[in-house]
């Protein structure tokens, strides 16, 4: 257990109690200056800012009309997004290259360590502070210029001691960030196993012993010969009504299919919502909806809800009489590959469905007897499974807390890491920051570029 620093002073920083009496209290324009040099992303590479960090745009962010207009970011820059629901996302850069322009960039100019500075301004009570310093007429628009940025006080060691607790950060970061990645595989080899489980059940039923019919699907050569197939123009009607804002919100997501909109979370809503609703479109109970930019990853369901949704999304009445067996099937891996190959674009993250190829896309119909014993007995078959992952999720948030606290601790001078032997060890390939690029984060980061001042 780590203990505190032996002498505190009082500190000008109003997010922190007190800091130990060697360590020194400075504002913000102290230790950087803005740069607002603007660029155009054909000189300057385009760099995305993320919960992760920063890092080179993604293929999934979406790109705007005005990459000629964006901000110049130098390696050792720190950038951190302005805007409230785009927390967390900040870092020192390892690139040279643009960002939009609703970051802060700023350029060192002190001889701190720049590690040290990048937990520092990445810890949670600095973030808070950040935010807290914001204005904006609605919550969803809260925004934080340099103006506020700039007078607020940061906790600085002596430079012996900020390398000290780098290394101390390194050090254990990496250790936690190991049991994560460890614990991220077995969830996703657990996860490609349920998949396994379903995709079998819905192309193959239960029985193991029954014969077989050939359907001229390379990657899927049979299915029982009790079995039909129709194709999705048999099954779907397009449909489109608007005039409904007075509905609920609904967002159709890979994970859960349609389910009601969080619109009072900043976390879960970073998408912006118009005033005007009129376009968006109903969406039914029993109505099958589409994200079709989002399709190719599994985005769609049958809806539990009545409700509107993005004018840009597909809905459809559905003439299937078991709407709980079509909805667990057609989200099982076998036809969300369907979906990839009847979606077109130029990059990955943007791929589009066409709605004419969509209708090709066969539907394996079990007997209505057997599509109810498939729906009671897979989840009978994966209980374990997702009780499991369930297990291994808690324990890497549990984990993901540990390692905010021990950064914000080490930071702020909580605890005193001065005298910690550093064991060698081997620093982790950083498969977990990989993970925790969120492509909707780095979408929407790029899809509002406006000058904020």
């Amino acid at each position: 257990m780590l203990e505190g620093y032996k002498d505190y002073k009082e500190t000008p920083a109003l997010w922190i109690d007190k800091i130990p009496d060697d360590w020194d209290s400075k504002m913000v324009r102290e230790i950087f200056i803005e740069r607002r040099t603007k660029v155009s992303d054909k000189d300057y590479p385009a760099l995305s800012v993320c919960k992760a960090g920063i890092v080179p745009q993604l293929d999934t962010a979406v790109k705007t009309d005005n990459g000629d207009n964006r901000k110049l970011v130098r390696k050792c820059d720190f950038i951190i997004n302005s805007r409230s629901d785009r927390k967390g996302a900040s870092g020192i850069s390892p690139y040279d290259g643009s960002v939009s322009l609703i970051n802060i960039v700023l350029k060192p100019t002190t001889d701190e360590n720049l590690a040290f500075l990048h937990y520092l301004l990445r810890s949670i009570p600095f973030t808070e502070e950040f935010y807290r310093n914001g204005r904006g007429l609605v919550s969803d628009l809260w925004t934080t210029r340099y103006s506020e940025l700039k007078n607020i006080f940061l906790p600085i060691p002596p430079r012996e001691q900020q390398d000290k607790i780098v290394c101390f950060l390194d050090w254990k970061i990496s250790e936690m960030k190991r049991l994560i990645s460890e614990k991220k595989k077995e969830i996703k080899r657990l996860g490609e196993l349920k998949k396994s489980i379903v995709n079998q059940a819905v192309t193959c039923g239960l029985n193991k012993n029954v014969d077989m019919q050939g359907i001229g699907i390379e990657w899927l050569p049979q299915i029982p010969v009790t079995w039909k197939i129709c194709y999705l123009r048999q099954l779907l009607t397009p449909v489109s009504d608007k005039s409904h804002s007075n509905m609920p919100l609904l967002s159709i997501t890979r994970e859960n299919g349609v389910i009601m909109r969080d619109i009072e979370s900043k976390e879960s809503n970073h998408n912006f919502i118009p005033d005007d609703l009129s376009n968006y479109k109903l969406l039914k109970k029993g109505q099958f909806g589409i994200n079709k930019m989002k399709a190719w990853q599994g985005s769609y369901g049958v809806s539990d809800y009545d409700g509107i949704v993005s004018p840009a999304y597909y809905i459809f009445d559905l003439k299937f009489p078991n709407k709980k067996y079509f909805h667990f099937a057609i989200r099982s891996r076998v036809y969300i590959n369907f979906f990839a190959q009847a979606s077109d674009g130029i990059r990955v993250g943007q791929w589009d469905l066409s709605m004419a190829k969509m209708k090709y896309i066969p539907f394996f119909v079990p007997p209505a007897d057997e599509q109810e014993e498939i729906l009671k007995a897979v989840p009978e078959k994966t209980k374990e499974i997702d009780s499991l992952i369930k297990s291994l999720k808690q324990e890497i948030s549990f984990v993901q807390e540990l390692m905010s606290r021990t950064i914000s601790d080490a930071v702020t001078g909580k605890v005193n890491v001065q005298g910690v032997e550093i064991p060698e060890y081997k620093a982790t390939a950083d498969e977990a920051v990989d993970e925790e690029i969120d492509e909707e984060e780095s979408e929407n980061n790029e899809s509002v570029d406006e000058e904020v001042d």
